[in-house]
């Protein structure tokens, strides 16, 4: 909701009574993700929600499907002489409390329902922080971590031409996720300039000299830590005697590995796509970082143990961390899981069914709608930045960063003690609540 105008392309959705979608129905394996979509995993815990705070079937609906979604072609000439055909997506969910803000992310994976749900997702994680966006998210279903630099840049701008109409400073602002990054923010942000002049708040996430924001790169992760300090005293964790399994080592797992060594906390297992390793003797994940950003492969890093990606969930740890994919936490190997905090880096990496199991384990789980919403709270700085045109120093970024986080926290675990809910379940229904009251405040439900 951003205009009066009408959404031509939501989609109905019947309202039932929330199941937990159990991943034993399909062939999800141990190592990899669940057979449900982030879609249906999404929608269980806005369905469980809005049935327990009593949400009328009518403004239910309007907040099951998005206000407006797009989906383009994308055909592109690539180095092998053929045109490849990919399919580009932006899903606008509710913008009742501001903008559109939403990552855009380059997998084969990608599809409508994955980024309808991301889309959703980012509609209460921007509510729940307190900061003034709504919720979207892009797409395209391309190979983007094979692309040559040529070809991604031409996916990019055919990418911008054929939605720069609906995007837009005030309306729809886009930012990096899995395989894009700076880069690719300005080519985005230097496409819709050649159409609407220079804009560089149209996207963030951008490269420091085209107007970024110090401490951009490291937010989400920073975020992630920010969390698992306000997390720990409730578990009677000292930093210093903390044990830590990382299951993504990309951008979000590396920078939290990073800053956590640095409070002392011992990495003890990594994996990324290419595989998994364990050393009980602890992990130093900057070196680790800089051994794969010069062009190794995380098999071949010296004095660890090379284990397989099953084994990595099994390595019994005080917390851990996915920062991979959605749906790698499941009924089938929740069970193996050994830790006492799950802090989820990922967007919706833990099914229904695994997240009762770990409860029903004792397991605290510090969910993802609120855990990894650093990012978007530093795009929130560039974006006010670029507005203005003046930029604040990066030790300001983190301080602004840290007290947004903290107070998100703070008040989800209010709500979840008053109401004797988990962390997961309160932060749901603080964030739709607050985009209710927007919406309600705006005459738009």
């Amino acid at each position: 909701m951003n205009s009066p105008e009408k959404s031509d392309s939501g989609r109905g959705t019947e309202v039932a009574e929330p199941e937990i979608p159990s991943a034993s129905d399909g062939a999800a394996r141990a190592g990899g993700r669940a057979s449900i979509s982030d879609f249906e995993i999404v929608q269980h815990y806005f369905d469980a929600a809005t049935e327990r705070i009593g949400l009328p079937d009518d403004v239910r609906e309007v907040l099951r499907t998005p206000y407006r979604e797009i989906s383009v072609q994308i055909p592109v000439r690539l180095a092998d002489g053929k045109i490849h055909v990919y399919q580009g997506y932006r899903v606008q969910h509710n913008g009742a409390r501001g903008p559109y803000k939403g990552g855009l992310r380059y997998h084969p994976a990608v599809d409508l329902d994955e980024v309808r749900a991301l889309a959703m997702l980012m509609s209460w994680k921007t509510a729940i922080a307190g900061i003034p966006f709504g919720g979207a998210k892009g797409g395209i279903n391309c190979p983007g971590n094979e692309l040559s630099a040529s070809e991604l840049q031409a996916v990019t701008r055919s990418l911008m031409d054929k939605i720069e109409k609906i995007l837009g400073p005030n309306r729809d602002i886009m930012a990096p996720d899995v395989n894009t990054g700076a880069q690719v923010m300005a080519w985005l942000m230097d496409e819709y300039g050649k159409l609407n002049g220079h804009t560089p708040a149209i996207v963030t996430g951008k490269p420091i000299e085209l107007e970024g924001s110090y401490g951009r790169e490291s937010a989400t992760g920073r975020g992630l830590v920010y969390m698992f300090r306000e997390a720990a005293p409730k578990l009677g964790l000292t930093p210093s005697e903390t044990t830590c399994v990382v299951q993504g080592f990309g951008n979000v797992g590396s920078w939290a590995a990073r800053i956590l060594h640095q409070l002392g906390v011992q990495i003890i297992g990594v994996s990324n796509a290419d595989g998994a390793i364990r050393s009980d003797a602890g992990i130093d994940p900057t070196a680790l970082a800089d051994f794969l950003a010069d062009g190794g492969t995380i098999t071949e890093y010296k004095g660890v143990d090379t284990i397989s990606a099953d084994e990595l969930l099994t390595i019994p740890c005080d917390v851990m961390m996915p920062a991979a994919l959605g749906g790698m936490i499941h009924e089938r190997n929740a069970d193996a899981i050994d830790c006492r905090m799950l802090l989820e880096g990922a967007n919706s990496p833990t099914t229904p069914g695994a997240d009762e199991m770990l409860n029903d384990k004792g397991v605290y789980v510090v969910p993802d709608v609120m855990a990894n919403a650093g990012g978007v709270v530093v795009s929130y700085f560039e974006w006010v930045q670029n507005m203005q045109h003046f930029r604040w120093e990066e030790r300001e970024i983190n301080d602004k960063l840290g007290n947004i986080m903290r107070r998100a926290f703070r008040e989800v675990d209010a709500v979840a003690k008053e109401k004797g809910l988990t962390l997961r379940h309160a932060a749901y229904e603080v964030g739709i609540e607050r985009v209710v009251a927007t919406a309600k405040m705006r005459g738009y439900i």
